[in-house]
Order: C-alpha cells, then sequence, then structure tokens
C-alpha cells in the first residue's frame, strides 16, 4: 500500500466513524448524565492516576498520541490519536466519549465489524470512572478548545450540528 493509499484509507476510516458517531448520537435513547466536569478537583484527582494507567501508554503520557496518527500502521490500524488540542477528541460530545471509551469505536459508532485498536473498558472501568479519566483530559485542554467542546455539547443536547 502505498503512503498516499495508506493516507486515504486513514481519512475514509476517521469520516466514517465521525458519520456512524453523528448517527448514533442521532438515534439514541436518553442516557445517564455523562458530563465531563473539568472543573471538579475531586474528580480530576481520581481521573489523573486511570488516566495513566490504562491510557498513557498508547495515547502519551502528555497527550500526545501515537506518531502518524492519521495512517493506519502496517496492522491497517490506525494509531492512537492524541488528547491534547491538537487530535480530535474535543471534536465529539461527551456522550461519545463516554461511549467509545466503554464500549469501544465498533459499537459506539454501530459499525460491526470495525477493527481498532482501541480497547472497550466496560467491565475494567466503571462509568463514573470513564467520566473522570475523560474529565481530566478536558481539563489539560486549553481554554478556547474547551469552550469549543462546551458549544459542541451544547447543541448535541439541543440536537444541533453532532447532536440529535
Amino acid at each position: 500500500m502505498t503512503r498516499k493509499q495508506g493516507l486515504a484509507l486513514g481519512a475514509v476510516a476517521l469520516l466514517a466513524v465521525a458519520a456512524a458517531g453523528l448517527w448514533w448520537i442521532a438515534a439514541r435513547p436518553a442516557a445517564a448524565d455523562v458530563r465531563l466536569r473539568p472543573d471538579d478537583a475531586a474528580l480530576l484527582a481520581r481521573g489523573e492516576p486511570i488516566y495513566a494507567t490504562h491510557c498513557a501508554s498508547c495515547h502519551g503520557a502528555r497527550l500526545e498520541g501515537q506518531p502518524n496518527w492519521r495512517s493506519p500502521g502496517p496492522d491497517g490500524l490506525l494509531p492512537a490519536p492524541p488528547h491534547d488540542a491538537s487530535g480530535h477528541t474535543w471534536h465529539h460530545p461527551d456522550e461519545l466519549l463516554f461511549r467509545i471509551t466503554k464500549l469501544g469505536v465498533a459499537r459506539a459508532a454501530n459499525l460491526p465489524g470495525h477493527v481498532s485498536g482501541m480497547p472497550a473498558f466496560e467491565g475494567v472501568l466503571s462509568d463514573a470512572e470513564i467520566v473522570a479519566v475523560l474529565s481530566w483530559i478536558k481539563s489539560r485542554w486549553p481554554p478556547s478548545v474547551r469552550a469549543r467542546h462546551d458549544e459542541l455539547n451544547r447543541l448535541a443536547a439541543q440536537g444541533g450540528a453532532g447532536g440529535r
């Protein structure tokens, strides 16, 4: 596979996940409250060691992700993306981030047969631990990115872009 074909395949995979995620949000039933709370100091103190234990080995100790994360590796899988402002994590509403973490990409985005390096943490982390780690990740974003993510969540809650 040429580099150009790999980049095209990676772009198609990212678009498929995004489109399926948006479809899922539109069709989903009401869910439990999984809002991220990046200003809750006690929650962040709980989330940081969870990130270090379960996420940093792939997504980086500084949220930097793996090199060439937009291009499939030799195994055909996309490397782990960064969770800092340079990545696309903040492009997804809280609820979808929670579902991806809990259920894995294929189930969260309703993509049967999709293979991803992202494991599902259902049965490994509790819902509260998932909210804690995602809240810690969000707490590391610059204020402008956090504000954009908050707006995305507001629109999702109203059924607008990226919402139901």
